[in-house]
């Protein structure tokens, strides 16, 4: 009986250490999408300038979803919210917005 209680002690703290990093990687993933849709939305009605704040934090989410859980998909959404970013500082509201969406796509994408 001791031995079966040891080692039940002993997953339950290794399941009790790693959840936590995986609820942030993917409560940080569910933010850079909740973003990047605000992003997309700005962008659609020409507000390039908020289209780069939602966009940045989007980007901001993503790269810690990808430092703490590497997924190819998110890999490729930040490269699309980086561009989106760039785009929108230039004031190109239509381009930006592409790449936001196909940022989303990569990242919904990642989340499954």
């Amino acid at each position: 009986m001791n031995r079966k209680t040891f080692i039940l002690a002993a997953g339950l703290a290794v399941a009790a250490f790693a959840m936590p990093r995986l609820a942030l990687a993917e409560s940080h993933l569910s933010e850079a999408i909740t973003h990047t849709k605000e992003a997309i939305e700005h962008g659609k009605a020409g507000h390039a300038d908020v289209l780069v704040t939602h966009a940045e934090e989007a980007l901001k989410h993503a790269k810690a979803a990808e430092a703490e859980k590497a997924n190819p998909h998110v890999k490729e959404g930040v490269h699309h919210l980086e561009a989106a970013v760039d785009h929108g500082k230039q004031k190109h509201a239509d381009v930006a917005t592409k790449h936001a969406e196909e940022a989303l796509t990569h990242l919904e994408a990642g989340a499954k």
